[in-house]
């Protein structure tokens, strides 16, 4: 039977959080919670960075610290070191956006390889994790898409973006390492996808080393991965599926109405969560050529999860299955379910402190636009901060 309280355990969930960083997560929360000051602290953060004004500081103490493992692998090592303790595995992810030119692609993919060689010498991180936009340009992703003709230079360009593809796959298939692949905006999303189930065919023959990410806000993505599937079986490969809600909404819907097409995004929130819960259904009812990586911080998905485990026989530690929550979020989930005996990872962003901002500003416009989300970690800090005091 699955236990229904299980979320509710605050001791559980907070046992790394001295009690100053319980309070710190309380007051970020709390600030979170506020659309004007996300809105003011945004424009002040990025005023400030371009300014060159030594706040680098406060941020790495405050917000960095607390979504973020560190600058760098090493410097993220006593984080993994502390969630493995727990049963909690770590996803490394190079938080670094908006790169434009085939050297920083270079040294991305070079970084993606590093932390691969860095994996194989951990049981604690058996995950890596890069976006199609950190190989390439997006302006090419979304020419292949559309299917424009490249100029003979976006042709060279787009065969460094496989080369890079598959030499990180290559590797990752040596080290036995899975690699996820994020999704991205809709119109440069299905070279991205033509690109990753290329990925599979080559390195998923036996077992599951690539994933391909469902944003599960867009209605198509479900007949998307049955079509993927009838593939998938007549060739002979296996998939790798990270699902999650999504990340692009506005941006999606305000493109869609300035194009005049219709939107990829599901008309309502409970739409999403149906399609979500839907696609989770699909999976785990075809766990032998199907692996997935359940992306969610909603308690009613992992008990879905949960409940369909148990209805199907499917073993807490089968690899075919993994949890995943961001850092610095929804403990309550992580580590709960890691004592419970589930796969768990937390995805831990790191970079230099300039260069992760935009994703730790999305962080806070994310949560922000969740108001029940934030409320729900408000309350569980203070239900953990009166347990502590008793």
């Amino acid at each position: 039977m699955i236990n229904r309280s299980l979320f509710e355990n605050t001791g559980t969930a907070f046992v790394l959080k001295s009690d100053s960083e319980l309070e710190r997560a309380y007051f970020l929360f709390k600030m979170i919670s506020s659309q004007p000051l996300v809105r003011i602290g945004t424009a002040a953060t990025n005023f400030a960075l371009k300014a060159n004004l030594p706040i680098e500081g406060l941020i790495r103490s405050t917000v960095f610290d607390h979504f973020c493992g560190g600058v760098n692998e090493e410097d993220c090592l006593p984080v993994i070191d502390k969630l493995f303790a727990q049963g909690v595995s770590s996803v490394l992810d190079y938080s670094v956006e908006g790169k434009e030119t085939d050297e920083q692609f270079d040294n991305a993919c070079e970084k993606i390889l590093k932390i691969i060689r860095f994996c194989d010498q951990r049981e604690a991180m058996p995950i890596v994790v890069f976006k199609p936009t950190g190989f390439g340009r997006f302006h090419i992703y979304q020419k292949k898409t559309e299917g424009l003709d490249f100029t003979d230079n976006e042709k060279g360009e787009w065969n460094r973006i496989v080369a890079r593809f598959d030499a990180v796959c290559k590797l990752a298939k040596e080290k036995d390492v899975e690699v996820l692949i994020d999704s991205e905006e809709s119109w440069m999303q299905e070279a991205a996808d033509n690109l990753v189930e290329d990925m599979m065919r080559r390195y998923n023959k036996d077992v599951t080393i690539v994933y391909n990410t469902l944003q599960m806000y867009r209605w198509d993505r479900l007949d998307y991965l049955k079509n993927l599937h009838q593939r998938a079986k007549a060739e002979g490969f296996k998939i790798g599926m990270k699902i999650v809600r999504g990340a692009y909404m506005e941006k999606e819907r305000n493109r869609a109405q300035e194009k005049g097409y219709k939107s990829p995004i599901c008309e309502t929130k409970k739409v999403t969560d149906d399609t979500f819960n839907s696609t989770l259904s699909y999976i785990l009812d075809n766990l032998n050529d199907i692996s997935i990586f359940i992306g969610t911080h909603n308690e009613v998905s992992c008990f879905l999860a949960m409940e369909l485990m148990e209805k199907y026989n499917i073993t807490k530690q089968d690899n075919k299955v993994w949890f995943g929550q961001l850092y610095g979020m929804s403990d309550h989930i992580s580590f709960n379910l890691a004592a419970a005996g589930y796969n768990v990872a937390k995805y831990i962003p790191f970079g230099p402190v300039k260069d992760v901002m935009p994703y730790l500003i999305r962080r806070a416009e994310e949560n922000t636009s969740v108001a029940g989300q934030t409320n729900r970690e408000l309350s569980l800090l203070k239900t953990e901060k009166k347990r502590r005091k008793l």
